[in-house]
């Protein structure tokens, strides 16, 4: 590895952008290139910004010249498909977040990086990610109590990613709404049993494409498993310049809290929270802190996937060890 870390970007939408910001908020880091399935002239003509854009079939050829590649694609379908792929030749980091299929993912991730003799760190972001994080560190403390995690109001990118990958869908954007009262009893200390439904409800804002059958669109958004089947989903149609005009921000958040007791039965209550302007924005400096842990965990002859779970928090910092005890602990 070079004095900087050096990155490599895949896929360039939200999340890619945000990951571009980040690096250049790490003085220890440099973008290398970003790879895209598009054209890459033409990103470089169309996005003005000052980064080299490579086509994805020629990752291979930088071998030996990018550290750590970041996977910015969606979790329906491309990170499934991407990671297994990149991780046979680089250490990886990627913010895969449907939570039904993390274990599967990881087996997978796991097989292909051990083969390569690279890192991949898997499912990170903030939930999964520094929410996971803290749901185990909350369990170690409070072993007799209730977990609960709640998101939003906010903007879910992996669900407005999925409705957009409906047929007839031609944008849009979902909001993740906690529920109040839940919210209520938890704080209160009653430890509520609660469904999945009784925590959240999911707001869909879409724009159809012209003679699209929205009632189609909607069944289908409704019932699709993992994300909005276990949910209150309402499905909203409305015109692409409403969207821009009203749903073009990126806002999202969310805590998690576990309610238990300690000695003779003293109430204690743990919560974690976050508010967030840009969840892409957020999303993506977490990615890149986790790089520099995968490069490090690279440079120490680790292998094969890994979590949240696996990663000492001193490798995502830029500071020294001695640096961190001194300032921090």
């Amino acid at each position: 590895m070079s004095n900087k870390i050096r990155i490599g970007i895949v896929g360039y939408g939200n999340l890619g952008r945000g990951v571009h910001k980040a690096i250049g908020q790490n003085e220890d880091m440099e973008l290398i290139a970003i790879f895209t399935r598009r054209d890459a002239a033409k990103m470089s003509a169309e996005t003005n910004v000052n980064a080299r854009f490579e086509s994805i079939s020629d990752i291979e050829r930088f071998q030996g010249e990018i550290d750590v590649m970041i996977l910015c694609g969606g979790s329906a379908t491309d990170l499934p498909e991407q990671t297994p792929m990149v991780a046979a030749s680089f250490n990886t980091v990627d913010s895969f977040d449907t939570h039904a299929k993390i274990p599967e993912f990881y087996r997978a991730v796991d097989e292909a990086a051990r083969k390569g003799g690279n890192v991949s760190v898997i499912s990170t972001g903030w939930d999964p990610g520094l929410f996971s994080m803290n749901r185990l560190l909350a369990e170690a403390i409070l072993p007799h109590g209730k977990e609960y995690t709640f998101w939003g109001k906010g903007v879910s990118q992996g669900h407005s990613d999925a409705i957009r990958r409906v047929a007839g869908v031609k944008a849009g954007v979902q909001y993740t709404i906690p529920v109040e009262r839940a919210i209520a009893s938890v704080r209160s200390g009653e430890n509520p049993e609660l469904a999945t439904r009784d925590k959240h409800e999911r707001l869909c804002f879409v724009v159809a494409e012209p003679g699209a059958d929205k009632e189609a669109i909607a069944r289908e958004i409704k019932e699709m498993p993992n994300y909005f089947s276990d949910y209150d989903t309402t499905v909203e149609f409305i015109t692409e310049e409403q969207l821009k005009a009203e749903h073009g921000g990126m806002p999202h958040g969310g805590f998690v809290l576990r309610s238990g007791v300690t000695g003779d039965g003293t109430q204690q209550l743990i919560e974690f929270g976050l508010k967030l302007g840009s969840n892409p924005e957020f999303t993506a400096s977490v990615l890149v802190a986790y790089a520099r842990a995968a490069a490090r965990l690279s440079c120490e002859g680790a292998s094969g996937a890994k979590t949240v779970f696996d990663i000492p928090l001193g490798h995502l910092s830029p500071y020294a060890a001695e640096a961190l005890r001194e300032r921090l602990l």
